[in-house]
């Protein structure tokens, strides 16, 4: 069940970037530290009847603002995605899903530095995978937070 505090995150999450509400990105569990999305088949299809590989793209981005979101404090600072790469292992014939998790000692270290630089980078390796939980896509990446205002 979806706590009363998240339920402002995952409207955020969902309907605040135009193009991740149209591509109906969805957050499928949500709580502290932890996040899961979910891209559903339409409308992301491609010329071929698979999951058109820039929206699997964008959900493997999109998630590390969601982790983000689920894990700091959002009115003082703010996240970037600063690198991201994605292998692409097998066509995505179904709803796809990505999910992740920082540790509280992740959170407190990156917390740490971002207070005493007023930025700080995090890094995570991802995988996308099928309704059947087949690995479709990997996803690394960097993300950065900074302070509001820097």
């Amino acid at each position: 069940m979806t706590e009363e505090k998240d339920v402002d995150i995952i409207k955020y999450i969902e309907e605040s970037i135009e193009i991740v509400k149209k591509m109906g990105i969805k957050v499928a569990d949500i709580r502290n530290r932890y996040v899961k999305l979910l891209l559903p088949m339409k409308p992301n299809l491609n010329h071929i009847g698979t999951i058109y590989a820039g929206s699997l793209f964008a959900l493997g981005e999109i998630v590390g603002g969601a982790i983000f979101l689920a894990s700091f404090d959002h009115t003082k600072l703010y996240p970037v995605v600063k690198e991201l790469t994605i292998r692409y292992k097998r066509p995505g014939t179904s709803n796809m899903t990505v999910e992740t998790a920082l540790t509280e000692k992740e959170v407190k270290e990156i917390q740490k530095t971002a207070e005493e630089y007023g930025k700080a980078d995090w890094s995570m390796s991802l995988e996308i995978k099928n309704e059947n939980g087949e690995v479709c896509c990997l996803i690394n990446g960097i993300w950065q937070m900074r302070k509001s205002g820097t």
